[in-house]
């Protein structure tokens, strides 16, 4: 199962945390992530990160694509709704093609935590 990471620069810390605090079941996904935020991941812990382009460069929009083609299954998007972001429509196509596809998305730590119990719950039924 594949699923994506991604976190606005203030956030970044806090996807950072997550990770750390899940990295045993996070090990159990394909990981992709926006250019930074992978980076950061791959640095702070021993998971491997497929990173796209930077969210501003159009990594959001690439990782829509996935989601369009089937091949991301969830996302966590930790974002920053207290500061503009010069790539809003981006991220706003982003929101928008996980609800026509049905993807669980999360846009917290507290929604995440239930998103990745639901998928490791999910990936343990599949065994």
């Amino acid at each position: 199962m594949r699923i994506a990471l991604i976190a606005h620069d203030e956030k970044k810390p806090d996807l950072i945390e997550f990770a750390q605090n899940h990295e045993e079941r996070l090990q159990q996904f394909d990981l992709i992530g926006t250019g930074t935020t992978g980076t950061r991941i791959m640095e702070e812990t021993d998971l491997e990160v497929e990173r796209k382009a930077s969210g501003p460069l159009g990594g959001d929009m690439m990782i829509g694509a996935e989601v369009a083609e089937g091949t991301c299954e969830a996302i966590i998007f930790i974002r920053d709704v207290l500061t503009a972001q010069p790539h809003e429509p981006d991220i706003s196509a982003l929101l928008r093609i996980c609800d026509v596809h049905d993807i669980p998305l999360a846009t917290n730590i507290a929604s995440a935590e239930h998103v990745i119990d639901g998928l490791a719950e999910e990936i343990g039924a599949d065994e």
